[in-house]
Order: C-alpha cells, then sequence, then structure tokens
C-alpha cells in the first residue's frame, strides 16, 4: 500500500495545480524516464512525505541513519577502521537531520514578524542573490544558486532576513528546483496575504554537472509571477532589478 503523504506547506496547492486558472510559468511535471531516473511524478507543490514522517525523534534517526550509511560504505569496499573514515556514518547523519535536510522538519519553519509598511511604500521591493543550497532529490547531490524574490506590500512589510530564512527552510530538503520556486512563493504569499508575488531562480545541479552528462557550464532557470506581476512591464522591472549591476 502507497503510503500516506503529508504537507509541510501553505494552502496554496489550487493556484499550481490549475494551468487553466492561474497560467503560471512554473507548473509541475508528470515525468518519468525509467534511464535516468529523472521524475517529476508527483504533481503537487508539496514536499511527499509519510504521515508518520516525525514519530521518530531526531536522535533517533541520527542512529538509525548512521547505522545505513556504515553499511554503505561497507559494501563499497571502505575500510572504517582507517582515522579518516571511521567517523564519517555519524557525520553524515548528523548533517542530514540537522543540516541539509532541516526542512522537511515544520519545527523548524520560520514564522517571519511583519511590519506596518509606515512610509505608505507602494513599489516593489526586492530582495536578490540569496545565495541557497539545496540537494536533487533523484540522486542527492548538490543543487546550488540564487533567488531572487519580490513582492508588492499590501499594508505589511517582511524583514528582509527574514525572506532569506524562507529561501534556505524550503532548499533544505530534498528538492526538484521548479517545487522550491513554488513553495517559496506560496509561503510569501501566505505570510504577506498578498498575490502579488514574484521568484526567480538561478542554479546548478551537481547531478548534471559531476555525473550524467557532465556538463559544469549549464545553469537552470524557473521562475513564478502571480499577482501584479503577470502584468508584462511589473515583470520586466523585476527583471531589471535582478539584472543590475551593484
Amino acid at each position: 500500500m502507497k503510503p500516506k503523504e503529508i504537507s509541510l506547506n501553505t494552502p496554496h496547492e489550487e493556484s499550481v495545480k490549475s494551468t487553466d486558472k492561474t497560467k503560471n510559468r512554473i507548473l509541475p511535471i508528470k515525468h518519468f524516464d525509467k534511464e535516468t531516473g529523472d521524475a517529476h511524478a508527483n504533481a503537487s507543490v508539496e514536499t511527499p512525505m509519510r504521515m508518520d514522517a516525525f514519530d521518530m525523534s531526531d536522535k533517533d534517526k541520527i542512529i538509525q541513519i548512521e547505522s545505513h550509511f556504515r553499511s554503505i560504505m561497507e559494501v563499497l569496499g571502505l575500510d572504517l577502521t582507517d582515522d579518516s573514515l571511521a567517523g564519517t556514518p555519524q557525520r553524515v547523519a548528523n548533517m542530514f537531520v540537522k543540516e541539509i535536510f532541516s526542512g522537511l522538519n515544520p519545527a523548524n519553519k520560520p514564522h517571519p514578524a511583519l511590519f506596518e509598511n509606515k512610509y505608505h511604500y507602494n513599489e516593489m521591493i526586492v530582495e536578490k542573490s540569496i545565495t541557497f543550497f539545496s540537494n536533487c532529490e533523484h540522486h542527492f547531490v548538490p543543487i546550488y544558486g540564487k533567488a531572487h524574490v519580490a513582492y508588492f506590500s499590501t499594508g505589511k512589510v517582511i524583514g528582509l532576513s527574514k525572506i532569506n530564512r524562507i529561501v534556505q527552510y524550503y532548499a533544505k530538503r530534498p528538492q526538484v528546483q521548479e517545487r522550491l520556486t513554488m513553495q517559496i512563493a506560496n509561503e510569501m504569499q501566505s505570510v504577506l496575504k498578498t498575490p502579488d508575488v514574484g521568484v526567480i531562480i538561478d542554479a546548478t545541479h551537481l547531478c548534471v554537472s559531476s555525473r550524467g552528462v557532465g556538463d559544469t557550464n549549464s545553469q537552470t532557470g524557473t521562475a513564478y509571477f502571480s499577482g501584479k506581476f503577470k502584468d508584462e512591464v511589473i515583470k520586466t522591472e523585476f527583471l531589471n532589478y535582478i539584472n543590475a549591476n551593484t
């Protein structure tokens, strides 16, 4: 029986599922390539999680991952009595749970405070070049790049560092770039209570550069435009902001 899934994200699922209603540039893709293992089978913005995902404590998860990773290293023929390798299973387990996949746990979700827009600033607010590190869910190798996030205030503004925290939270999961883009956008819409959000991500995928085709030069771009950002003039203004020299 297929395990039930639990949503970790904010309630904007309909806005990305229906091409007729939204016409967003980035939508989930139903596809599976048996040869490469590249898959976008889950047609939802939600990260696929089992219902019992958090029944086990982080401490117990680390113990189990350490044991399993030790077995993987032994199967590969590595000598775990070597000083350099002896602590690797524990280091990897701690890294998985406490660092690079910490965004799977809702307990780590940021809760950004909002402030009154006292200056009645009605123009676009842009936080660009937010560096992030994530991991491809197909091969568990890094994705890294920059996120550019913009919105129009409807009376409230969010601290700029809190936008970074939202990006980092959703990046710290096994990901596909399309889903990451939508999750960031949906969270911004939910927190700010506005549809006027734009998100652009440029990223390098090590599953492309370090394996497979071995292309070290290509980058992948994804974008999400909603509300005012569907207007071509506003969209162009956003692109000009992020492409401007600093």
